[in-house]
């Protein structure tokens, strides 16, 4: 009669060598994606141009973005110029479909 349980080369069960895997991959995305964020934040972005909806006013309340590197984007509300979130081009993608797909409508 033979084992019905898959065992790795060092005696450990396979599902638990899988699971070592995944954790590990799992680990190297979450490092990869905190060191874009990381260098997202780090840009200067003093320079930037900041653009509103079309048809909106820079003196009226509105949300503002701009266009960073690689594809991200800065925003920020007209009314309070000093908080800037930013966005990496995969977040924002992201944010971009769903308010599409209707998402975030308030119901």
């Amino acid at each position: 009669m033979t084992d019905a349980h898959a065992t790795t080369t060092d005696g450990s069960p396979a599902s638990a060598a899988g699971s070592a895997v995944d954790g590990t991959r799992d680990s190297a995305l979450a490092a990869e994606r905190q060191r874009e964020k990381d260098e997202l934040y780090a840009l200067d972005i003093s320079g930037v141009e900041w653009e509103g909806a079309p048809g909106t006013s820079p003196d009226e309340e509105r949300v503002e973005i701009a266009r960073l590197p690689e594809g991200a984007v800065a925003m920020r509300s007209s009314l309070d110029k000093e908080t800037v979130l930013r966005y990496t081009k995969a977040e924002w993608d992201a944010f971009v479909l769903g308010a599409r797909d209707g998402e975030f409508d308030l119901r």
